[in-house]
């Protein structure tokens, strides 16, 4: 008998199933390469179509938005019955917008209205004293009051509240020593690991990281004292220093980092992770002692802006722009990525794109500049995990916040 000849049909489905394994194998490979046949008729049928009219290409990009977590995520709903801010996770900067929008057409419409002279008002009167069967006058607008339900609906409505407030003046009731109106002290921070560590190498690296700062190594003898972290910001705060950094290990790896503000705090505790050292970095650089530039991105609650503002206070102010050097806070899904570069603008080249913004559109006034970057390091991945009332003897005795106990994977905190 003839054996016949398989043949795969234009869907590239399997005709049957064989206890042959060989046969599997044979027929899975061309099923693969048929659907990969198919796929990239299409997608050339596609870019045929989107040459001749370039329309059809931005419709394709507008519908093609990916479904990532950020696009997913749940804002909390935010009404007068709710006393604490920093632990919610609203949009600060859409809450200011959406107020600023609301008080802008109050004002228009009061601007609008027709002015009434006196003798529409004696008009009025009169006709209201001759006329007692006229029905009771409708409440105006401004004295209807929404509930606390139907003001929960949406976070964008509770702007009208006076019970919670996100904005800088209310942080800094609760974070005098952070979020203070007088010109910020020149920053001078001690930089120091814990007891009987073996990583002074990844703390002395820290001292270019952050300008004007000095690391001293814990004393790790057997018959020394064994002094505190509230002992070591007593000490550093007699000494007119505005901050303290403890550096943490495990398995001779930096695994964490407790940053203190002086004089009264607070304590912000991060978990480190990813540590690599400029060294390892392919095509490093080497860093300068100018003052670098800060860049904080993606900080939109009230705890992402505490954060913020707590790296912010450790950079001077003035960056030295000859030096080129950025530092860069990403916060993305409550995970910071701290990186250290050294920028140059060049000329483009003509295989080169123009600089594109935020919204997809070239940047005007920079159509022939390119930026070229060049790693320093170090680089490394912080998690918030807690932030102390004050400074502590014992850590965790009082805190403001505290991480780990949200666990929906599309609600974030900073």
């Amino acid at each position: 008998m003839a054996s016949k000849k398989l043949k795969l049909s234009s869907k590239a489905h399997l005709p049957f199933k064989t206890a042959n394994k060989e046969k599997r194998q044979g027929l899975h490979v061309k099923r693969k390469k048929a659907q990969d046949s198919i796929k990239r008729d299409e997608r050339l049928r596609r870019r045929r179509e989107e040459d001749k009219d370039p329309r059809l290409r931005e419709e394709r990009v507008k519908q093609n938005v990916p479904s990532t977590l950020e696009r997913k995520r749940v804002w909390d709903e935010v009404d007068r019955d709710t006393s604490d801010g920093l632990g919610l996770s609203v949009d600060v900067e859409r809450l200011k917008r959406q107020k600023a929008g609301e008080e802008q057409a109050a004002a228009e419409e009061e601007e609008a209205a027709p002015p009434s002279s006196d003798d529409e008002r004696d008009s009025m009167i009169n006709s209201a004293s001759e006329d007692e069967t006229t029905e009771p006058a409708k409440p105006s607008k401004a004295s209807t009051k929404r509930t606390a339900t139907e003001r929960a609906t949406s976070p964008n409505q509770s702007t009208t509240t006076n019970a919670l407030n996100f904005t800088p003046e209310a942080l800094a009731a609760k974070f005098p020593n952070l979020f203070s109106t007088d010109i910020p002290p020149t920053p001078k921070i001690l930089i120091t690991t814990s007891l009987n560590s073996t990583i002074h190498h990844e703390a002395q690296l820290l001292t270019t990281l952050f300008p004007h700062s000095v690391y001293i190594p814990r004393s790790s003898h057997r018959y020394s004292h064994k002094f505190s972290v509230k002992e070591i910001a007593s000490f550093a705060s007699n000494r007119k220093y505005t901050a303290v950094i403890v550096l943490k290990e495990d398995l001779k790896k930096p695994t964490g980092l407790t940053v203190v503000h002086l004089p009264e705090g607070p304590t912000c505790h991060y978990s480190v992770s990813n540590w690599i050292e400029g060294r390892r970095l392919p095509g490093h650089g080497n860093p300068t002692s100018h003052t670098p530039e800060l860049i904080l991105n993606n900080f939109r609650t009230p705890l992402g802006l505490l954060v913020a503002k707590s790296f912010q206070t450790m950079f001077p102010p003035q960056p030295e722009l000859q030096g080129r050097q950025v530092v860069t806070l990403h916060n993305q899904r409550d995970y910071i990525f701290l990186r250290r570069h050294r920028y140059v603008f060049r000329e483009k080249k003509e295989t080169e794109k123009n600089v594109v913004g935020p919204d997809g559109k070239e940047v005007k006034g920079a159509e022939g500049i390119r930026a070229g970057l060049q790693e320093l390091g170090p680089r490394f991945t912080m998690k918030l995990r807690r932030v102390d009332r004050g400074i502590q003897r014992a850590s965790g005795q009082e805190w403001e916040w505290k991480g780990g106990m949200e666990k929906e994977r599309t609600k974030f905190q900073l």
